[in-house]
């Protein structure tokens, strides 16, 4: 894995408690929206566009009250939590893929310049991976794998995303209007992303947001803690329907007994109601990249989910078809490179840098399974 590709699965493969912060950090409410699949994903090459884009963004920070909230994210979050605006700034620099209006404003400037600093290097230098293009795939693949899984449920199925860190999808994805969504994060985090909210709405220089869900819930817990279930119940999550669970670069912040316990916990829920697991799984490579923050792995998350009682479990890695939506142009980018050696390698032999590999993975689950 190249130095460069390394410093990018490091700010950029994780969320809610989201992007993976690099090692020199670690140091030193209706609008019309587009569907769920976030629309346009072509490349416009309009410089002028990206840099009016960018002001705009820009511009929504600047009121005093949203100013002084990522001052305090600065002074007083450690790495994981700012991890939550590092993938917001990704989110809103690749806008001409991923549509997330609040994206910049949950971001802040101090992100959001790193960010476009790097791409801006990469671009130039023609690089294969451009910074950012990792959560930019993660957020279509769940995108699009939400909306489809709200349908298959149909009617008016809870959707709960654990380790919601920054994310926005409850004011912007079309496909939550029948849905009640829940955000389960650390407090300090949801306060926060509240009060930003609540800041940028008020400023001048916002776009009116409202949120596209049927409604939405905020619940202060640490999934670490064996109560997080209980107080997401107290909250109103009903066991009894059914449920999309969403897992976007969360799990493997957690050590291994408190991420099996979540993974157990969503299984244990499909006795009463069909269940849809998403998420995404480092392999044993990838938490190497920083191992303080990084625990759980698993090489065959396929095998690991139907042995806690889900089924009909897909794998996609970044590249396939299904986690691809136009933004890896290069023929010899680092993720097709990927996909073409086996699973099984843990070198690539090309360069003898260890196969670092992030798994989309969607798994379903019902009493009728249970049944069996």
């Amino acid at each position: 894995m190249s130095s460069k590709v390394e410093e990018e699965a490091e700010a950029c493969a994780a969320n809610g408690t989201d992007a993976m912060p690099s090692k020199q950090e670690e140091e030193e409410e209706k609008e019309k929206v587009e569907p769920c699949t976030n629309g346009n994903t072509e490349e416009t090459g309009d410089d002028e566009g990206e840099e009016a884009a960018f002001a705009a963004v820009m511009a929504q920070l600047a009121a005093e009250g949203v100013r002084a909230l990522h001052a305090r994210v600065e002074a007083e979050w450690g790495p994981v939590l700012q991890s939550a605006c590092q993938t917001a700034a990704a989110r809103a620099l690749w806008g001409r893929a991923v549509r997330d209006p609040a994206a910049g404003v949950l971001a802040g400037e101090r992100f959001l310049r790193a960010l476009r600093d790097k791409m801006r290097r990469d671009e130039r230098a023609g690089a294969r991976e451009v910074h950012g293009v990792m959560i930019a795939v993660r957020t279509l693949w769940f995108d699009a794998r939400i909306e489809a899984a709200v349908h298959a449920l149909g009617g008016d199925p809870q959707v709960v995303l654990l380790g919601a860190g920054m994310d926005a999808r409850a004011y912007r994805l079309s496909c939550l209007k029948e849905c009640t969504v829940f955000e389960l994060d650390f407090p300090e985090l949801l306060e926060m992303k509240s009060d930003l909210l609540h800041e940028a709405m008020s400023s001048a220089n916002h776009q009116k947001l409202t949120v596209m869900a049927k409604s939405l819930i905020r619940v202060p817990a640490n999934i670490q803690d064996a109560d997080w279930i209980t107080k997401l119940q107290s909250c109103g999550y009903v066991p009894e329907r059914n449920t999309v669970w969403v897992l976007e670069g969360i799990i493997y912040y957690l050590h291994n007994a408190p991420a099996m316990q979540v993974l157990e916990t969503i299984a244990a829920s499909s006795t009463s109601a069909s269940t849809v697991l998403l998420a995404d799984f480092m392999n044993k490579n990838a938490t190497s990249l920083s191992p303080t923050i990084y625990h759980f792995y698993h090489e065959s998350p396929e095998l690991l989910l139907p042995s806690i009682g889900f089924s009909q479990v897909t794998l996609s890695q970044i590249g396939d078809p299904q986690a691809h939506f136009g933004l890896l142009s290069h023929p010899e980018n680092l993720f097709e490179k990927l996909r073409r050696l086996p699973r099984s390698t843990e070198t690539n032999p090309e360069d003898g840098t260890p196969c670092c590999r992030l798994y989309f993975v969607e798994a379903s689950a019902s009493p009728d399974d249970q049944a069996r």
